[in-house]
């Protein structure tokens, strides 16, 4: 019933987001910045904006690299990113508020930082046959997608396509060399860019044979590979074909042979077939079109009244099918008793109270975008306004009370005050404030059934008449407690579960007690340990086998009958791990150290915990010297490092390692190459002077530590300390160069001493350092200067010693670095007694942080072990570490520090500060300038520059420049005149290369394209794409999508013995004389071939043939597709650019060309593309 509408509160807002945040790729040490603004309709609350990442509020005050500014845009400086702190990573949301009204959330923005280039294909070196065609490849991964540039002979080839070049670059980075000549015979290469990271490729060779004139088969240099492309983006596909005579290339569509214009749907199956007279091969490819989301039906603004329950619809389509979920005032809608997803995707709300009112947003999203639609719920209020209402009904009673349902009884009110019209039921649950209602059927019906409760709970009922003006007063609340639900099946018997391999369980159980009926299927239920994610399968009989499981992994299981009534009681939960087996992956972090000229030690770290698939039982080390056969093996079972002793001096060794587990031996590491020197370490001169040292005063003595001399290349055979009052040379100790510590005893209280310490060799002794000391008084039990020598003790305060017997501090600290990121700690202890014994329990404490660090703030670990492997720490970096024993409430003091700097590896942040600045008279050059990394991790060796025309190509695809040294600016020259480019730089040191930076973009001076046609006139080619058409909702906010067509150019590139390239211009023109058309080619062939002039690249609009008959087309002319003005509205014919005769004298006139570009656009005029070339015979 919906009486009228005597007050209203309020009316619809138009509330959406005229900018939101997109995805972003970034770079460490960067800035970023997202936009957000929104605006309402009819302007009247206040609009603020708010952040989210990761679902939670961003605060500006805690981190004061992020502020936001006053448009509502979020900006974080120095963006912060490593291996295990990655803090503006992430998905960003913007929310938009009104106050006392609602918000609405923006779309999810992407924020990633740029990863490195990896080189997945080196380029190999090929031979060819003279006139024939040769395909040089370069495949190189990474985000964003690279440049590929190529060099011959170490120089430059150019990048723009050139008609008559026989070098081509194809777009998935191969140098496609047609035609090939002696002159061609040379060593090329391939370079990879992209703003953030270079990749040099391999050297290989191009060797030209003499063609011997002898038939051979058709083979395909580059197959067609599938494709997935974005509606109205760009797509290619490649297909290259060799052999003798030269084979012509067809396209077909399925069965359809392409010749024409396409329809509209660009996706499907494509086959490429290359024929000669003696052989023909297919190749086949899929091309798939991602279509982001889009409303077929969605909400719309709603009013309605408290109690009521409403249904808002969402309909979207989409490739891939998009998910769709529902947001109230910005935050997400989570199904419940009264929030149900039904219909697919529609949102229903039961019982609606005055809190459901705000902004709902239905969002869909799939791999092509995401789209949103809003719309407003209000309620209504209903008041009498001073006219008679009914009272309320009597007796209300309930006839049947059952575990589901309760049927409700009532008389009519002493006054109706006119004809009663319906009557209504609220009901509500013991502690839910929601109230549903629900009307009779008939307005005399005195009774009704409320259906779909639940058993056991209870719930307060009341009744309300209705006559023509509104609803009445309500009667007493009825409150009923429904019965218990004794119809469900009662638990299933006998659960077992069994593993049966790795991946798979069987679970089998017996049928119940008590069915209650007959029994509909089962219910399984298994959660994996330890993620607790609950997963079920419908079953119809008395077992069943889980498969696909993870290896050597626990699960619960537990099994509930179904019968008409629904699912009954659960078993108990039985725990199952399935079978180990062989690990699925390789050891990590393998490190090579060469220790002596004989001996190499081998360090790792276990295969991730999820691919051990067992107890890793030992690893099995391979190695082999180079040059020589066979591979020797050897097992380590307790440690992660091997020592190789006994090697030959001034060899390479390889080695790969595998983890084993009871099952057998998993896959083997890539092998890692060391190589052992000539010689032991240099002992012609003398070592230099150690890199620290540090002392520690007591009343009686002076403990020191040091760390060796930098050059590891020098022998040091020991350390030579010298000490005494006012003197360093009073009294000298030696000890060995592995002793890193020393503890001079017998010393004068409250004495100034002056201590020198120098390495030595067999050559001589270093250089001293000097270090002095005051030792402490009798009386002062305390050092001074432990806040300034132990920043330790702030953050980790040694606990309260017993006093009676104190603890000795561990002793003979090392360390040693294991890796980039690991250092391995040792230590002795010499409290433990003889007589020690076993059942006292003591343990180690581990404190680290880098020598440099002025904070006072450690790290720290505990072991039982007398030594410790500390990880994560960033690359070469020197660290301090220092060790506490503790034995029940009793605790050492800090041993003195030991010192490692861990390995160099790769740069973890890229180069900032990027920027480009146009060279003054040369507008097709650019200067580009940055700024090193934040984390080289080593000394930088050189920077590779990236750009490209589309930066969401991938990496491959970008032009790659490599920079060496630590230079801070580079010249690009030769590019396109008004072309916006996009530039990426990425740092590379003696480990590898560093992410990506952000992109940023430059366009160029403005200029024209330009073509000579074979009538000597200059054309001029303009460009305007009409975008695709998309439904949007009047209350959402689509992703913004590529404003223009989907276009498909098949790339037809075909080697023959002679290939000689022809450029046919498809133009759309007015309609003219074939044959004078043909004249006026033939008249001006010639006069172009001998020109000077040099052709601009053509746009990739053409097609490229080496002989083509130009046929009228006897159509009406057809409407320009596009949506702008076209400067020539129909076309008859199609004119052809003049070429050059092929050069080689091999072959004939009559062979086909090995290359052609088709234009598959999903708007399309009425143009024939021949994809065949015609016989030069036919042209006279």
């Amino acid at each position: 019933y919906s009486g009228p509408d005597i007050m209203h509160l309020g009316g619809f807002v138009d509330f959406t987001f005229t900018q939101e945040p997109q995805d972003t790729v970034t770079v460490r040490g960067g800035t970023l910045q997202l936009d957000c603004q929104a605006q309402s309709d009819p302007v009247g609350a206040a609009l603020t904006i708010t952040w989210r990442k990761d679902g939670v509020l961003v605060s500006t005050v805690v981190d004061e690299r992020r502020q936001q500014l006053a448009n509502g845009s979020l900006l974080v400086q120095n963006v912060m990113h490593s291996r295990h702190h990655r803090p503006d990573e992430g998905e960003y949301q913007c929310l938009a508020t009104l106050e006392g009204l609602g918000s609405i959330v923006s779309r999810t923005a992407r924020v990633t930082v740029a990863g490195p280039l990896k080189v997945v294909v080196p380029t190999e070196s090929v031979s060819s046959y003279l006139g024939d065609t040769a395909l040089l490849r370069c495949e190189v991964s990474g985000e964003p997608t690279p440049i590929i540039r190529w060099q011959k002979n170490r120089e430059e080839l150019p990048m723009a396509f050139d008609p008559d070049s026989r070098l081509a670059v194809l777009p998935s980075g191969s140098l496609q060399v047609s035609r090939v000549q002696p002159p061609d015979s040379a060593t090329y290469r391939c370079l990879a860019d992209n703003p953030g990271s270079t990749r040099t490729g391999t050297d290989a060779e191009l060797r030209v044979l003499p063609e011997p004139g002898v038939s051979r088969s058709v083979q395909f240099l580059q197959r067609p590979s599938r494709v997935t492309a974005l509606l109205g983006t760009d797509a290619v596909l490649e297909c290259s074909a060799s052999g003798y005579p030269t084979p012509s290339i067809q396209w077909r569509r399925g069965e359809e042979l392409i010749q024409s214009c396409v329809t509209d749907d660009d996706s499907g199956s494509y086959s490429c077939t290359a024929t000669n007279k003696n052989h023909n091969i297919t190749a086949h490819t899929e091309l798939s079109v991602l279509v982001p989301p889009q409303f077929l039906n969605y909400p719309t603004n709603t009013y309605a009244y408290e109690s009521t329950d409403i249904e808002l619809e969402c309909a979207v389509t989409g490739n891939p099918p998009p998910t769709v979920r529902w947001m109230k005032n910005g935050e997400e809608v989570i199904p419940s008793d009264y929030f149900q997803i039904v219909d697919g995707s529609n949102l229903q709300i039961l019982g609606l109270v005055k809190s459901d009112e705000g902004f709902y947003q239905c969002v869909a999203e799939n791999s092509a975008g995401s789209s949103q639609a809003m719309a407003q719920l209000l309620l209504r209020e209903r008041s009498s306004g001073g006219v008679a209402l009914p009272s309320a009904p009597r007796d209300l009673v309930p006839v049947l009370v059952s575990s589901r349902f309760v049927r409700l009884s009532w008389r009519p009110p002493e006054e109706t005050r006119g004809p009663v019209q319906t009557y209504g039921v609220y009901y509500s649950q013991d502690g839910v404030e929601r109230e549903r209602s629900v009307n009779v059927s008939e307005p005399e019906s005195l009774e009704l059934t409320v259906s779909n409760l639940k058993p056991e709970e209870s719930y307060s009922f009341r009744v309300v008449a209705y006559n023509d003006v509104g609803p009445g007063e309500s009667s007493a609340p009825l409150r009923i407690t429904t019965k218990p639900d004794l119809q469900v099946p009662s638990r299933v018997e006998s659960l077992r579960a069994e593993a049966l391999s790795p991946t798979s369980i069987q679970v089998s159980w017996e049928p119940p007690t008590q069915p209650n009926g007959p029994i509909l299927g089962y219910r399984l239920l298994w959660t994996e340990s330890p993620s607790s994610k609950e997963q079920s399968v419908e079953v119809s009989g008395l077992n069943f086998k889980m498969e696909g499981l993870n290896k050597f992994t626990e699960y619960t299981v537990r099994v509930l009958a179904i019968n008409r009534y629904g699912p009954g009681t659960t078993s108990e939960t039985i725990s199952v791990t399935t079978l180990s087996d062989v690990p699925s992956a390789p050891p990590q972090n393998i490190t090579l150290e060469v220790v002596l000229s004989r001996s190499i030690k081998v360090s790792w770290q276990p295969p991730p915990r999820s691919t051990q698939n067992g107890i890793i039982t030992a690893y099995k080390i391979k190695y082999r010297k180079t040059g020589r056969r066979g591979d020797q093996e050897a097992i380590e079972p307790n440690n992660f490092w091997y020592l190789f002793t006994g090697l030959e001096k001034g060899s390479q060794y390889s080695f790969q390692v595998a983890a084993m587990t009871v099952n057998g031996t998993g896959p083997v590491s890539d092998w890692y190459t060391a190589e052992t020197p000539e010689n032991d370490l240099d002992e012609s001169q003398v070592p230099d002077q150690p890199s620290s040292l540090h002392v520690r005063p007591l009343p009686n003595s002076i403990i020191m530590s040091w760390t060796p001399p930098l050059s590891p290349n020098i022998l040091v055979r020991g350390y030579i300390i010298g000490y005494g009052v006012g003197s360093p040379y009073a009294e000298t100790v030696r000890v060995d160069s592995k002793q890193r510590y020393y503890s001079i005893e017998n010393l004068e209280p409250s004495s100034h001493y002056v201590i020198s310490l120098k390495a030595f060799n067999n050559a001589g002794e270093g250089v001293p350092l000097y270090e002095s000391a005051v030792t402490r008084s009798l009386t002062d039990p305390i050092d001074p200067s432990e806040d300034d020598l132990f920043h330790l003790f702030d953050k980790y305060p040694t606990p309260m010693p017993d006093t009676s017997t104190p603890m000795i501090p561990p002793v003979g600290v090392q360390a040693v670095a294991l890796s980039s990121d690991s250092v391995r700690v040792s230590w002795a202890d010499n409290s433990m007694t003889k007589n020690q014994k076993t059942s006292e329990v003591r343990y180690y404490s581990v404190k680290w942080k880098t020598s440099y660090s002025t904070s006072g703030k450690y790290k720290s670990a505990d072991t039982t072990a007398l030594s410790h492997t500390v990880t994560g720490l960033k690359p070469n970096t020197m660290y301090e570490f220092a060790v506490m024993v503790t034995k029940g409430r009793k605790s050492s003091t800090w041993s003195m520090t030991a010192h490692a700097t861990t390995y160099e590896a790769a740069p973890s942040s890229a180069p900032k500060d990027l920027t480009v600045i146009s060279r003054e008279g040369r507008p097709r050059a650019i200067l580009i300038s940055w700024q090193p990394p934040m984390e080289a991790n080593g000394r930088i060796t050189g920077y590779i520059l990236y750009y490209t025309l589309d930066k969401n190509m991938p990496i491959d695809d970008w032009v790659m420049e490599a920079i060496s040294g630590d230079r801070l600016t580079h010249q690009v020259v030769d590019l396109n005149l008004d072309t916006v480019y996009y530039f990426r730089i990425q740092a590379k040191n003696a480990k590898g290369v560093g992410p990506l930076s952000e992109p940023i973009h430059f366009r160029t001076a403005k200029g024209v394209y330009m073509c000579l046609t074979s009538d000597q006139n200059l054309l001029f080619f303009m460009y305007s794409f009409s975008p695709i058409g998309q439904m949007r909702p009047p209350h959402g906010s689509a992703t913004p999508q590529k404003n223009s067509n989907l276009l498909v150019i098949i790339v037809v590139s075909v080697g023959a013995v002679t290939v000689v390239v022809v450029v046919i211009v498809a133009l759309i023109c007015t309609r003219r004389s074939s044959a004078q058309q043909r004249k006026k080619r033939a008249s001006h062939s010639a006069s172009k071939r001998k020109g000077s002039q040099k052709d601009l690249r053509p746009p990739d609009l053409w097609i490229h043939h080496e002989e083509m008959e130009m046929k009228n087309m006897e159509k009406a002319p057809s409407v320009a597709p596009s949506g702008h003005d076209s400067p020539i509205q129909s076309c008859q014919d199609l004119p052809q650019v003049a070429h050059s005769q092929s050069e080689s004298q091999i072959g004939s006139k009559s062979s086909h060309s090995g290359k052609g570009w088709m234009l598959l656009r999903g708007t399309r005029g009425k143009m024939m593309i021949p994809m065949d070339s015609q016989p030069s015979n036919t042209r006279k």
